[in-house]
């Protein structure tokens, strides 16, 4: 019986857990596989949908002066497409996209005379990566006990492209004194593979399910980026360029407690401890980093699911994030608050939320890794996602 009520309810756990999650997350995370379609009741399933996030962090101060710079980070989009092939009664694979790993930050005067002025590096203002993943999963099921045992693994692919643009030109002094001329620095790798592997249990009659799920790490280097030098004209410097992306793990639980009610939640590690700096060369200029010095990072959720009625179900979560920073750069602790809704529209789901995050202040130091000593003023992000999903 409450398996049965619960059916749109496990669907809306499934859905807004994701949204909290990607408000604006520790380190550089973003998006994650929809591999949840796995757990969904049907032999061909299709859902697409995306997440936009507008994160408000900005400089307090930059070199032991007041910053008037503003938000330096910039809104995002993460989208996620997903399509599940039931190929037997106890065997089914996704297949899944979507943009794990990112960030896009435009640095304000401030900053660039602190890169330069007080660090004597190359004043970058805007910098740039996102990365995108193709994966295949798949799902075995045995009957164990009162429920299923399900046995998850598969592969990805991943690209990573960063830019960073030196505007140097924009700060009195730079040009004929640093080493770099101003200019666009591009790294890409089109090609770095990983895996995923996990294990679930779950009891339909009370909406139960417990599950543990592994994502790699993913190593990327290039050999072919370059450095377009702007006041030279059309002159590329051969740039190349190596850095790791973290490994993660996550246990998450859901449970039917009455009639009509859903409780779930989730603590995910992800080792970013692995990320100490992306270290890149161009031409004969001695290697470069940037710094990152990160710790390990743990994400805590809970919430509560409701159905409403056969056509609508909503969902309130709380989800905290552990800032990684070690002193390098000035990301703190993130609290977030999503909400969300499911509602049949049409031949299938219409999923739709949003989220609002609490950014708290942080600092850097030279002594630690930055390029320049600040304090960060904390800030707000904001978060609305939607999708669609069709069974057949």
């Amino acid at each position: 019986m409450i398996g049965k009520i619960f059916k749109n309810g496990i669907l809306a756990a499934a859905a807004f857990a994701a949204l909290a999650s990607t408000a604006e997350a520790g380190g550089y995370s973003r998006g994650e596989a929809d591999t949840d379609i796995l757990f969904e009741s049907g032999d061909f399933i299709f859902r697409a949908g995306a997440t936009y996030v507008s994160p408000r962090r900005t400089f307090k101060t930059t070199g032991g002066t007041a910053n008037h710079d503003g938000v330096y980070t910039n809104d995002y989009w993460i989208p996620s497409v997903a399509a599940k092939i039931g190929i037997s009664e106890n065997f089914a694979c996704a297949l899944t996209y979507t943009q794990p790993f990112g960030a896009d930050a435009t640095y304000g005067m401030d900053v660039r005379r602190a890169q330069f002025y007080g660090a004597g590096k190359a004043p970058y203002g805007d910098k740039n990566f996102v990365t995108n993943e193709y994966g295949a999963t798949c799902d075995v099921k045995f009957d164990v006990g009162p429920g299923k045992l399900h046995v998850l693994g598969g592969v990805f692919l991943q690209d990573f492209s960063y830019t960073a643009v030196n505007e140097g030109d924009t700060v009195p002094g730079y040009v004929g004194v640093a080493p770099l001329p101003y200019g666009t620095l591009r790294l890409k790798d089109d090609s770095a593979f990983g895996y995923r592997i996990g294990a679930a249990y779950e009891i339909t009659e009370y909406a139960l399910r417990v599950s543990l799920l592994y994502r790699s790490q993913v190593k990327h280097k290039t050999n072919e980026g370059s450095y377009d030098v702007e006041d030279l004209g059309a002159i590329y410097l051969p740039a190349s360029g190596y850095g790791t992306l973290p490994q993660s793990l996550k246990l998450a639980a859901q449970s039917g407690v009455a009639p009509g009610w859903l409780v779930y939640g989730s603590v995910k590690w992800t080792d970013w401890s692995v990320l100490d700096s992306l270290n890149y060369r161009i031409g004969a200029i001695p290697e470069q980093k940037d710094i990152y010095n990160w710790k390990d990072g743990w994400t805590l959720q809970a919430g509560v699911a409701h159905v409403f009625n056969e056509k609508l179900t909503g969902t309130v979560n709380l989800t905290w994030d552990s800032g990684v920073s070690t002193g390098a750069d000035i990301h703190g602790d993130t609290v977030t608050l999503g909400a969300g809704i499911l509602a049949k529209v049409g031949p299938g789901d219409l999923r739709f939320g949003g989220g609002i995050s609490r950014m708290s202040s942080g600092s850097q130091s030279t002594s630690k890794g930055a390029t320049f000593n600040a304090t960060g003023g904390g800030g707000w992000a904001y978060g609305v996602t939607g999708s669609y999903k069709i069974s057949f």
